[in-house]
């Protein structure tokens, strides 16, 4: 392929044994990710965003770039996480999902990004964020995160920390096509890196963490340097647009939030997958072969 699309090999023949009703599709988890933006520093400035290389050994869209992101863990939706911003009603209005789950979904884009970038978007008061996430203590508390030993209402509680949720902007949604059998219906936020922060390159699941301006990540994605998976380049390139992080973090409020599923049909000798509205990643496939 000339550009950097995730595409596996197995696609094909899965698509085929979905139309002919072969094929099962698996019921697609809850997952949430964050675009973490920052100014870049120096005099030249502009928005840059934090993106991690996917390790070659992980079974899903392994060597892509990616944000840092990841599945609901089941204790997300615990109405004990301290909470701050707007409420869960709100968040249930834009994300167009019920109370509880738009919660868990909130928490999980928080959770994620501090277990994946040491990134934490809470603070002691509503109107407060913490300024460093370093050190052995803050260290154990991501591992006992990611082992799943501790949830994160239980972090933050042991911490005296509140959830800000209002620092994270709705940015879009997409969900992983039924021929796959990873399936993920994932929530895209972008947040801004707090200040005193810094992103953590130690992620089990990179080898590779980067600051990048996003036009400059979606030429190499164009130039075949870099894989993403669609999501990720489409929200990348919508990035673009923007000068600075916070001004990007205030154009989420009017994003468009409807999910994005890919769709397979038969058509003239050929698979046809498309994405809609999302023409650049449209594939016509011969039935008769693999890619």
């Amino acid at each position: 392929m000339s550009n950097g699309q995730w595409y596996p090999p197995e696609w094909p023949e899965r698509i085929r044994a979905l139309a002919a009703g072969t094929l099962t599709a698996a019921t697609p988890r809850r997952a949430a990710t964050v675009m973490l933006l920052r100014d870049a520093p120096g005099a030249s400035g502009g928005l840059e965003v934090h993106m991690l290389r996917r390790r070659t050994s992980m079974a899903f869209a392994a060597g892509a770039y990616a944000y840092p992101g990841g599945g609901v863990d089941p204790r997300d939706d615990d109405r004990q996480v301290r909470w701050a911003g707007p409420s869960r009603q709100t968040w249930a209005e834009r994300l167009g999902v019920p109370e509880k789950d738009a919660q868990a979904i909130v928490c999980a884009a928080v959770r994620e990004t501090f277990e994946e970038a040491g990134v934490l978007l809470a603070g002691p008061a509503p109107d407060s964020v913490v300024d460093d996430t370093t050190g052995d203590q803050w260290q154990e508390a991501r591992q006992a995160l990611i082992a799943r030993d501790l949830s994160f209402a239980e972090f933050l509680d042991r911490r005296g920390l509140v959830l800000r949720s209002d620092l994270l902007g709705a940015w879009a949604r997409w969900i992983t096509p039924e021929f796959e059998p990873r399936r993920y219906d994932t929530w895209f936020f972008a947040a801004v890196l707090p200040a005193g922060q810094r992103t953590s390159d130690d992620s089990s699941e990179a080898d590779r963490t980067v600051w990048i301006r996003p036009e400059r990540a979606a030429a190499a994605y164009d130039q075949g340097e870099l894989t993403m998976m669609p999501p990720t380049i489409a929200t990348l390139r919508t990035l673009t647009a923007y000068p600075a992080a916070h001004d990007a973090l205030a154009g989420a409020e009017g994003r468009d939030l409807t999910p994005v599923l890919a769709r397979a049909r038969l058509e003239a000798g050929e698979v046809v997958l498309s994405w809609p509205g999302h023409e650049e990643f449209t594939k016509h496939i011969p039935t008769g072969g693999s890619n």
